[in-house]
């Protein structure tokens, strides 16, 4: 709960405010059973309609002040409750962003997905729930009892004995259902990952005719959520009934008891009315602390999600220049026999951590330079580490050995805003927003219309773009699914030319485009961006033969190394690639 009070805070004031509001309200409408029984046993009785007239304007008076003061009370705790969960969902997506890559892969997408969305919407509920009923209910419990105390001992007596064992009840079961909704959260992630795997493969899904395979997998998992959550809402469940049950005995009690007592000339009919009200504004306030104990055993296990993420220390912070590695060389790019292993991070813990430190190394002793304004082809076997380089060059993870340079200065040091700022990028399977091509290509970094025009034209994207309905203010669909594949790719290439990188990294970014396409597009790219740092990743040959140098990477370590000509002699496994790929072109 620390952490939803952390964020609370911000709206102390309007919160105190609320409270205030709701506790005047609260004891506005425990008075009204007291003027109903003065209205029936004393001014009743003397039969003058003035004054049950006045005192019946007075209980109207008091049920509209009432109801004022709760709808005013309850509009600014929707208010303050939407407010806190704006800022939670806030800082919940910055640190999404932050987070590095082995904090990513600990964590999981869906899982950090329903921490968004249903983790944030608990505890939405929670704050809306203990600002609307936290004072009113135990006010109408703790008051209620008080009065009928003062009103009656003997019948109050039932009272004092059945409040303490509802109060107990609700705490034991509460206590007892946290962990189970942190359970079913749990499950809940597992929901939506294959929810998302299956709507992200829904073509692969479709083209092999396994509906009904995929829809069996999401059956059990979602049986799972549902059986967790019929676990926890049945304990939930349970001080309900048993509260209904001892106070409507006790209500029992009070009718048989007070229609004796009314018999016998010690208490008045409007007495037993009155009671009989307070008993009922008992049982609302009685149930009601149990509905703040149900969402607080779901904000509980929410909050603790979140917190998860929120209070993650960054991983990648910067280091300073102390600590930092010192370049042996001059060269604006160098990997000084780099190796590294997924897993390997301090994020991960326990188990995790040492099946992660036993995990096959993804990269060994690679190293490697690049001049400034050079260029470098990258091409292997799928799963040989080609990506993984371009995901240590840009820090998304820390090597686990050897160091990296960038303009000479190890990249630990750099802020990631002002490392990231100088690369231009194209990622495998990289993503087009649902947005404008230009607002896609400029990417909030206030690129002028002119030169994401040229980017465009650079990138061999501007014919079909003028092709296109609206052109740079065409709407794309989700992930760009109205662009054929090459399209897309040319699309995501003028987005990493716009912004004139340093650093020009394209990581397959060729693939759905055809021979010609693709040569032209490196001739551009070699004509109009000459002084940019180039590292290309490939499977064709043809797309990297005329770099200044060429990795051939086979299962993490470097196997050849050199220009084309070079390799063809040197590197037998490079050979063979060109060959199968380009015959008698060679």
């Amino acid at each position: 709960m620390k952490f939803i009070w952390s964020y609370l805070k911000k709206f102390a004031r309007g919160a105190v405010l609320v409270v205030l509001v709701k506790f005047v309200g609260t004891l506005v409408e425990l008075l009204l059973p007291t003027v109903l029984e003065h209205l029936i046993d004393d001014v009743a009785p003397t039969k003058s309609m003035g004054a049950v007239i006045g005192w019946g304007c007075v209980m109207l008076a008091l049920a509209w002040l009432c109801r004022f003061l709760n709808i005013t009370a309850n509009r600014r705790t929707v208010k303050i409750s939407a407010d806190t969960t704006y800022a939670i969902r806030k800082d919940l997506f910055f640190h999404s962003l932050r987070l590095s890559g082995n904090q990513l892969d600990e964590f999981g997408l869906p899982s950090l997905t329903s921490r968004m969305t249903s983790d944030s919407y608990n505890v939405q509920n929670f704050i809306r729930g203990v600002l609307a009923m936290g004072i009113r209910c135990p006010v109408l419990l703790i008051g209620g009892i008080l009065v009928t105390l003062v009103m009656d001992r003997g019948l109050a007596a039932i009272l004092c004995v059945i409040a303490p064992i509802v109060i107990v009840c609700i705490v034991l079961v509460s206590r007892w259902g946290i962990p189970l909704y942190d359970r079913v959260q749990r499950s809940l992630d597992g929901v939506v990952r294959i929810m998302r795997e299956n709507i992200t493969g829904i073509r692969v899904v479709k083209a092999l005719s396994k509906e009904e395979h995929e829809t069996k997998r999401f059956a059990a998992s979602n049986e799972q959520l549902t059986h967790d959550e019929e676990k926890a809402g049945i304990i939930m469940a349970m001080p309900g009934p048993i509260m209904t049950f001892f106070l409507n005995v006790g209500l029992t009690l009070v009718v048989i008891i007070g229609a004796r007592r009314v018999n016998s000339g010690v208490t008045q009919p409007g007495m037993i009315l009155a009671f009989l009200t307070y008993f009922n504004m008992i049982l609302m306030g009685a149930m009601g602390i149990n509905r703040i104990f149900m969402l607080m055993s779901k904000a509980n296990a929410s909050a603790y999600r979140i917190a998860a993420v929120v209070e993650r220390n960054e991983e990648l912070a910067p280091i300073p220049e102390s600590r930092a590695a010192k370049a042996s060389d001059d060269s604006f790019i160098r990997f000084d026999h780099v190796s590294f292993r997924y897993g390997s991070g301090s994020t991960q813990a326990g188990s995790d951590a040492f099946a992660g430190s036993h995990r096959q190394a993804s990269l060994t002793d690679i190293d490697f330079a690049i001049p400034k304004g050079g260029s470098l082809g990258i091409i292997g076997a799928t799963g040989s580490g080609k990506t993984t380089i371009i995901n240590l060059l840009m820090r998304f993870y820390d090597a686990t050995e050897g160091h990296i340079f960038v303009d000479g200065r190890d990249i630990r040091t750099y802020d990631q805003d002002t490392l990231h700022r100088k690369f231009g990028t194209v990622f495998q399977n990289d993503v087009i927003f649902a947005d404008t091509l230009e607002e896609n290509i400029d990417f909030g970094r206030g690129i002028s219309p002119q030169r994401i025009a040229q980017a465009a034209e650079d990138a061999h994207a501007a014919g079909f773009i003028a092709d296109t309905e609206g052109q740079y203010q065409h709407v794309a669909a989700i992930r760009g699914s109205d662009f054929s594949g090459g399209q897309r790719q040319r699309l995501l290439i003028t987005r990493a030319l716009a912004g004139t990188p340093e650093i020009l990294v394209l990581d397959d970014a060729s693939s759905a485009l055809d021979y010609r396409t693709d040569a032209n597009l490196r001739k551009a790219i070699r004509e109009n961006y000459g002084g940019c740092t180039c590292i290309v990743i490939a499977q064709r040959v043809s797309s990297i033969m005329n770099l200044d140098d060429i990795l051939v990477l086979d299962e993490g370590r470097i196997i050849g190394h050199g220009s084309h000509d070079q390799l063809m002699e040197s590197c037998p496994a490079y050979r063979e690639i060109a060959r199968v790929q380009m015959g008698g072109a060679l």
